[in-house]
């Protein structure tokens, strides 16, 4: 019998299934598979491509409390998000459905003939999901690599493979050609490294930490293949003195404590110009407390456990007994992974709460003075993915835009992530961008043809 994982109820503490993972030999099997699968998928016309992607939209919808209820136990997400999530996973196929029909390539004018460009589909792609976002994350790899005529190899997260795994199956009954979308669990040190290092799979796409990110990188460079990384953040709330100070307090706490802070977006940082903060505090204190910490199966519940044990060892390795806490809600006692909502306030800003991923519910508040102090702030850590800037001037909101070093930024929300726009990061939050409408293209190469006349 090969190696095996036992899944972990958040929320409990208590594991509640085993799943075997795949061994190297069993992924070149699935790979070879998936090449296979490719060649007849993208002999069909975009018109049925286009059609086969919106029956698995329908099947997926059909299936949504399903896959709720799977990653509420899996992941330990709010019943509510949890069900955003699998309804995103249908909206997001619907919306790359309209590629397959749309990638079109140019006529370019030239001397001697005619100049035409192609959108060739890479082949197969390899897509490796971090355990924070199983389905959505899953969803922005697989949609339009899909639409762009390619087979997907999924391999989900350890800890949370269950709505992937479920996914696949839902794609076969929608109809898809077997192999064309293949989840296999397994261990990153083993069926990730192959999967970079397979010489059959095209591109890669990946999302989860810096470090494993580098890593990843290097095997794609060994194989002279393409590479999508969404990697970390340690993203920036800035609020001015200008600016809405009840609307900025009252959506700092989901900025932040959405997911229970295990989203590579949250705002672990709150900066705030000196003037108003005490008055900015006042206002985010009940704001904070307010946050509904229970059991994720619960619909009035706003923020559930963290993933593992292991994991809420390691949040609350950031916050000592003699850590700067400003104020906390609450979570409950008792068994599961739970840690309350916390607000710090340190003094140094080397503090690693300022400079490290948390990847919790504990975000750190830091005063300025200018507008030049806040931009040295924002950018003074070496991730670059997502913030938010809260002011009334038009002017200042367009200098800071362009100044904070981050690549998806809201003025005046906390908003990140649409799949009609692109989202990616910059400095060590990320290479390339997913999502918005050019995102299939990033799964074909452009070949140039000349027909001399």
């Amino acid at each position: 019998m090969g190696e095996s994982f036992t899944l972990v109820d958040p929320a409990t503490a208590e594991p509640f299934r085993i799943v075997e993972l795949a061994d190297v030999e069993r992924l070149d099997e699935v790979v070879a598979r998936a090449v296979q699968a490719q060649r007849g998928w993208v002999a069909l016309a975009p018109a049925d491509r286009a059609a086969a992607l919106r029956r698995f939209a329908a099947v997926v919808d059909a299936h949504v409390e399903e896959l709720a209820a799977l990653e509420v136990q899996n992941s330990g997400h709010p019943i509510s998000s949890a069900r955003w999530e699998a309804g995103h996973v249908r909206d997001v196929l619907l919306y790359y459905s309209g590629a397959p029909e749309r990638l079109i390539g140019a006529q370019i004018p030239v001397a001697g003939g005619m100049d035409v460009t192609f959108h060739e589909p890479l082949g197969v792609v390899g897509v490796i999901v971090p355990w924070n976002f199983p389905m959505t994350i899953a969803a922005w790899g697989f949609a339009p690599a899909l639409a762009a005529g390619n087979a997907v190899v999924l391999k989900p997260a350890e800890w949370t493979p269950l709505t992937a795994l479920r996914l696949g199956e839902l794609a076969l009954q929608a109809g898809l050609p077997e192999g064309l979308l293949e989840v296999v669990p397994g261990r990153g040190d083993l069926v990730g490294e192959r999967l970079v290092a397979h010489s059959d799979v095209a591109k890669i796409v990946f999302t989860g930490s810096t470090a494993t990110g580098r890593r990843v990188m290097a095997g794609c460079a060994a194989g002279v293949k393409p590479v999508t990384l969404e990697l970390g953040g340690k993203s920036a709330n800035v609020v001015f003195a200008d600016a809405d100070l009840d609307a900025a307090a009252a959506a700092a706490p989901s900025a932040v404590f959405d997911n229970a802070g295990q989203d590579c977006c949250a705002r672990s940082r709150i900066l705030v110009q000196r003037d108003v903060l005490t008055d900015f505090l006042e206002r985010l204190e009940p704001a904070v407390t307010a946050v509904r910490v229970g059991p994720p199966i619960e619909e009035a519940t706003e923020m559930g456990p963290l993933v593992a044990g292991a994991h809420l060892e390691r949040v609350r390795s950031f916050v000592p007994d003699d850590a700067p806490v400003a104020f906390r809600g609450s979570a409950p006692d008792g068994p599961g992974f739970w840690f309350p909502p916390t607000v710090l306030l340190p003094e140094r800003q080397d503090d690693p709460v300022l400079t490290e991923e948390i990847f919790g519910p504990v975000v750190a508040v830091l005063p300025f003075d200018t507008e030049a102090d806040a931009i040295r702030l924002a950018n003074a850590t070496e991730y670059g993915l997502s913030g938010s800037i809260w002011t009334r001037d038009l002017g200042r909101a367009i200098r800071m835009a362009r100044a904070v070093r981050s690549g998806a930024l809201s003025i005046n929300s906390n908003s990140s992530v649409r799949y009609g726009t692109p989202f990616g990061g910059m400095k060590h939050s990320g290479l390339g961008r997913e999502l918005g409408p050019d995102a299939p293209l990033a799964f074909t190469e452009t070949k140039n043809v000349f027909f001399a006349g």
